[in-house]
């Protein structure tokens, strides 16, 4: 045999093609060390200020698999501006050009099923072999049928009876704004020249599409757009967070009056059991901020727009730890309590009297009225980022206990692979565009609108994500929170064993937990470096003492623990965001237990 291969070898053939796979390789190597710089020359990236950007901080990825990068140079990069921190003693590997970096921002949050998912590639090519694109307006076609009856199913919403297809979730938020405003003039009788605004809370975020920034208050991401007006009024809310191993809900600051002292939990589970707290002060402010703006000032809002329970602000910047600076917008928003979310929701969907602007309420807003219909204010849940399982649960509403009118979904909901958006509505915010005129329909669209390739990849991801729930794929995280309490305190009643106010589905009764495990983020809580830290689901987000003082997005308190993930450590690296002082990290659903835990390992030993 080795004769035969040696005289194999020889073959002019044999050579030249050695020859070729050499000069392919030298030149994918070439092509590699110089995509940085052309990049730098001829890209314009998302959410990046490019006067003095070294090229050297572009990570080049050359393919990704399951929850990792292959990157060109990953040490090299982000990890050039070095720190007085210990990374300095973590040595690189350097035996491959390319280094394994585990995908730490789940691709922007996207990411659901792994990078390379083979049963979603399959569905992306048998669709696009068989549609291609085939125009929706007027058509329908199996894969968007498929997956609105699915949705419509999945959600669990009896509220919800029409979906809408988008691309992206600006683009969905955009058309859920319309709906809310649409039905709520309709039924008030306002007109298109009336001042119509939203109600919503300080730091949300909902798309970088002109309608939809107007949606949130003035940010470093939105006031220096010439367009921007922001049109409506944005309520403060108490912060949920872990400090010290202690789950605290907090009154932001200088509002300890309207909202009473910190209050500390023994579990996260406590602080998601609305039924057992007290709402009384948040019924009190809300009622009082309602009768403020309605009847004493005389404003016009035409919904309710939250992102349930995490709230992302300012384009990438991660909802989960504040910084708050005195008389400026908070750049790095909290989770907020959802018995604060539950209790303006509940309020705005009973005061439809202060909407109305007339003596008599119309018939069809009365609280009373049919549970499907919307009272007071339409609700959007902008549930983009934190629904679809990304917190641990199909739709993240559940946490607050309510049904959203309008709801929106996106990133999950093709697990990473393609973009796609819903926007789903109950038949009464549908039945406000039906009339003889064509002008009064919704008149929204996109050129790949309900894209066949798209919807069939969504519907084999959410298929995907149900099947690991029902088989319990997630167990083996979840058994590190079953007892998330003070081992020296006796334990609380579970939600299960509480007499809640009503029925409520099995979703909603479901304990919190998390793809980080409790013993770490416990431990993080009580690292010198750290203020705070949450984890929810496969989201994690460590808040950093800042010895300068720096507050929010100004502050450079997290580069350092960025910088020493990123230095590849036993043959990879870990790829993080950091948003100021935050870094956060962000597990896919198919993630193993023994590659968060490995994460883990590294964060601590950065830290």
């Amino acid at each position: 045999m080795a004769g035969y291969y040696e005289r194999t070898s020889r073959m002019a053939h044999v050579a030249e093609l050695i020859e070729r796979l050499s000069a392919k390789h030298d030149a994918r190597i070439k092509n590699l060390e110089s995509m940085a710089d052309r990049a730098d020359q001829s890209i314009w990236h998302p959410f990046t200020q490019h006067q003095d950007r070294p090229k050297d901080s572009i990570i080049t990825i050359d393919s990704a698999y399951g929850d990792f990068f292959q990157t060109y140079g990953a040490e090299e990069s982000v990890g050039s501006t070095s720190s007085s921190t210990n990374e300095s003693s973590i040595s690189p590997d350097t035996t491959s050009l390319l280094k394994p970096a585990f995908d730490g921002s789940a691709s922007w949050w996207t990411q659901g099923l792994g990078h390379g998912n083979p049963q979603l590639a399959l569905a992306a090519v048998h669709a696009s072999g068989r549609y291609g694109h085939v125009m929706f307006a007027g058509a329908v076609h199996e894969p968007a049928l498929n997956l609105a009856e699915t949705l419509l199913q999945h959600l669990d919403n009896p509220r919800l009876k029409k979906v809408f297809y988008t691309d992206n979730g600006s683009t969905g938020m955009e058309v859920a704004i319309k709906m809310a405003l649409r039905a709520a003039c309709v039924r008030y009788g306002w007109s298109p020249e009336d001042e119509v605004q939203i109600l919503g809370l300080k730091g949300s975020y909902h798309g970088d599409t002109i309608g939809t920034m107007d949606c949130s208050e003035p940010s470093t991401y939105n006031k220096k757009v010439e367009w921007y007006r922001g049109r409506g009024h944005w309520f403060d809310f108490p912060q949920v967070k872990m400090r010290k191993g202690v789950w605290v809900v907090e009154p932001p600051e200088g509002m300890e009056a309207e909202f009473g002292p910190a209050i500390t939990f023994e579990s996260l589970d406590e602080v998601f059991q609305l039924e057992q707290r007290d709402s009384a002060t948040y019924e009190a402010y809300i009622t009082r901020e309602l009768e403020r703006l309605t009847q004493e000032e005389g404003e016009k809002f035409g919904a309710l727009v939250m992102e349930p329970v995490i709230l992302g602000a300012g384009g990438m910047l991660f909802a989960y730890v504040s910084v708050h600076v005195q008389h400026q917008t908070p750049l790095l928003t909290p989770p907020s309590d959802p018995l604060f979310q539950h209790t303006l929701a509940r309020i705005v969907r009973s005061s439809s009297h202060l909407f109305s602007h007339s003596t008599s309420t119309p018939p069809s807003s009365s609280p009373s009225s049919a549970t499907t219909d919307w009272a007071g204010l339409p609700l959007i849940h902008d549930e983009v980022f934190t629904g679809l399982y990304r917190l641990g649960r199909v739709t993240s509403s559940s946490f607050l206990r309510t049904h959203p009118d309008v709801s929106v979904h996106a990133k999950l909901l093709t697990g990473g692979l393609v973009p796609l958006c819903v926007t789903l509505a109950s038949q009464s915010i549908f039945d406000a565009f039906l009339s003889g005129a064509k002008s009064d329909a919704l008149l929204h669209g996109h050129s790949y609108t309900a894209h066949a390739v798209g919807c069939t990849v969504a519907e084999t991801s959410l298929h995907q994500m149900s099947s690991m729930e029902a088989r319990g794929a997630w167990d083996a995280f979840k058994a590190s929170w079953r007892s998330d309490h003070h081992d020296s305190s006796p334990s609380t009643p579970s939600r299960a064993d509480a007499a809640p106010a009503q029925p409520t589905p099995r979703s909603e009764t479901a304990p919190t937990w998390s793809m980080w495990s409790r013993p770490f983020a416990t431990a993080l809580s009580h690292h010198p470096r750290v203020d705070s830290v949450t984890a929810l689901g496969s989201v994690l987000a460590i808040s950093l003492r800042d010895p300068a003082g720096a507050a929010g997005y100004s502050s450079t308190a997290a580069n350092a623990l960025r910088d020493a993930l990123l230095a590849a450590r036993d043959g990879w690296a870990t790829h993080s965001r950091v948003l100021g002082n935050v870094l956060y990290l962000m597990a896919s659903q198919t993630s193993s237990v023994e590659t968060v835990r490995a994460v883990e390992a590294r964060v601590l030993a950065a830290l």
